[in-house]
């Protein structure tokens, strides 16, 4: 009987650990596996298109309003915080570092695979093709991610070198060692380089548009139109291009020529003008700057982009579309529009815009009136900025005395300095709830301007004001072009007056200021040129007869120069891994 019992008892466990073991190991239930990348190319291009999906839009993000070029109204915002004292290695809103790194892992694990997928099994010329596109894609990016980690993070280190990122160039497996330490700086520029010229010999200068008759690029001569357009044409448009990996290799050339990371080295400003100077060159050259190129933003020229014909302005180089929106509006028009007025310009951006003469209005033959300070300024200014009398939809905004929720500090959505953002956004798009439009908006990644301004810098810090080096046009052409187009009155007698290396360089970084603001430069522009990060952002009080403009201070700058001039690697990183060295005093 006892025999029986046990021997049902056995029964019994037996079952349970089968029930057991069937949990635990649910049948296939058809979930795709990491085979189904290798098998299908669909998923295969899925990983790199996860990479292209971290690229930061706008430079290195939104964040003027931790410079002294803007505030916002937004008392939570982050970079608020930053500017005010809270910016630390636990509290960094613009670290890339998480974003970057796992791009570059995705691009590794891409890179590792890119040759044995079957892109198109049916057509081996096909196939040959998007291999070679495909892998110079995955190299540009991945350089693209190991700059913006650079520029956020290079610098200084608690061992009193300078640093760059680690360097992760393959696919790693969860086996591996992660506790990789940082490369010196200039091994990691070299590094950058190295996938950039890897890139550049699968990538062409065609921008990806048909080409119908004559050769084909170099490298791609014995292929046919039809398989040659089917890769590298029209329809890829978006995709990184020759001509964008070349303005990426000037990104990182400026940066590494910059006084926060080089000792004046002329060679690193040379070879940063001359990496521009082949990006230009792509272009057509210096003749070739878009005469629209300061309002690539507004309604009717991005109503022109096609992108079914590949067509595009000739100021945008590499750009996203992200499609009908009105979030931008919503976000900065001005409350009685509608809208939230998050980002207010500063007194100090005010005052950057010369006068329409293109002298400072500090300067004796300016003409600045300050009882009148909005008059006869730099069209620059009306255009990217909203002030008192200004229009945003056709309709004047007042910002002084008597001008309702627009006044400044009126209201929660007014703004603090007596500015608004118009830069960047479309005046006809309606936020109205009642009655809301949305209109397409294009995130741009890299400019030609950003460019031209890379080479008017390197190339004053190389040669001076008149210098070309072996390029057919020196810094003053450069900065002609930009304030010839505008709208500077020519002659421009305050430029024809520059005649030293260091008056070029405090132009040509007020122009690179005016040119780019809110677009994202501006805060590591500061850091790179080692200037100071603490002025304090200011605005204005208008009485209400316009008549009485009163400066005021509206917000602190709370950051130490001695080491904020580079960014902190993330705490959490330095404690995980023994060989990551943090820079220094963070």
């Amino acid at each position: 009987m006892k025999l029986i019992k046990i021997y049902s008892l056995l029964l019994i466990l037996m079952m349970t650990v089968s029930a057991c073991e069937e949990m635990l190991n649910p049948v296939n239930d058809y979930h795709s596996t990491y085979d189904r990348v290798l098998a299908d190319p669909i998923w295969a291009n899925g990983v790199l298109m996860k990479a292209y999906s971290q690229i930061p839009k706008n430079s290195l993000g939104v964040n003027d309003v931790a410079t002294d070029d803007a505030v916002t109204n937004d008392k939570f915002n982050v970079f608020l915080r930053m500017a005010t004292g809270e910016w630390t290695s636990i509290f960094n809103p613009v670290s890339s570092w998480d974003n970057s790194l796992s791009a570059i892992l995705y691009l590794n694990e891409f890179l590792s695979i890119v040759n044995v997928i079957e892109w198109k099994w049916t057509n081996p010329s096909l196939n040959e093709l998007f291999t070679r596109r495909l892998t110079g894609e995955a190299y540009g990016l991945r350089a693209l991610f190991k700059y913006h980690l650079l520029a956020t993070t290079g610098g200084v280190g608690s061992n009193g070198q300078l640093l760059g990122i680690p360097i992760y160039n393959d696919f790693i497996k969860p086996t591996d060692d992660f506790n990789v330490p940082r490369a010196g700086f200039a091994e990691s520029v070299a590094d950058i380089y190295a996938d950039l010229d890897k890139s550049l010999e699968y990538l062409t200068m065609n921008d990806f548009k048909d080409i119908t008759s004559g050769a084909l690029p170099s490298g791609y001569e014995t292929y046919s139109y039809s398989d040659y357009n089917t890769v590298f044409g029209t329809r890829q448009t978006q995709l990184l291009c020759g001509r964008a990996v070349k303005a990426v290799k000037a990104r990182v050339a400026l940066l590494a020529a910059s006084p926060a990371f080089s000792n004046g080295d002329v060679a690193l400003w040379e070879k940063a003008a001359d990496n521009a100077a082949a990006s230009i060159e792509a272009l057509g050259g210096l003749g070739n700057m878009d005469p629209d190129g300061h309002r690539f933003y507004v309604h009717w020229l991005a109503d022109d982009i096609n992108l079914s014909q590949g067509r595009d302005q000739g100021e945008t180089l590499w750009r996203t579309a992200n499609g009908n929106s009105r979030h931008r509006e919503t976000d900065n028009f001005p409350p009685s529009q509608y809208g939230n007025g998050r980002i207010n310009p500063t007194q100090n951006l005010v005052d950057a815009f010369p006068m329409v003469n293109g002298y400072p209005i500090d300067h004796a033959s300016s003409g600045y009136n300050e009882a009148d300070p909005y008059a006869g300024r730099d069209p620059r200014l009306a255009l990217y900025i909203c002030y008192n009398g200004n229009k945003v939809r056709n309709i004047t905004i007042t910002t002084g005395v008597g001008g309702g929720t627009d006044a400044k500090d009126s209201v929660a959505t007014s703004t603090r300095t007596g500015y608004y953002l118009k830069k960047l956004l479309r005046d006809d798009v309606n936020v109205n709830p009642v009655s809301p439009s949305s209109k397409k908006h294009y995130d741009v990644i890299i400019r030609y301007t950003e460019i031209f301004l890379i080479y008017a810098e390197a190339a004053n810090e190389a040669w001076g004001p008149d210098g070309t080096g072996a390029n057919a046009y020196s810094a003053r052409d450069v900065v002609t072009a930009i304030r010839q187009r505008a709208g500077i009155a020519q002659p421009d007698d305050y430029l024809s007056s520059i005649t030293t290396k260091e008056d070029m360089r405090e132009l040509i970084r007020n122009e690179r200021r005016l040119e780019l603001c809110f677009e994202g430069f501006r805060f590591w522009d500061l850091r790179r040129w080692k200037a100071d990060l603490t002025e304090t952002a200011k605005g204005i009080n208008i009485n209400r007869t316009s008549t009485v403009h009163t400066v005021v201070d509206v917000e602190s700058r709370t950051y130490d120069n001695n080491y904020m001039i580079y960014g902190p690697v993330p705490y959490s990183e330095v404690l995980k891994y023994s060989s990551l060295i943090q820079n220094k005093d963070w």
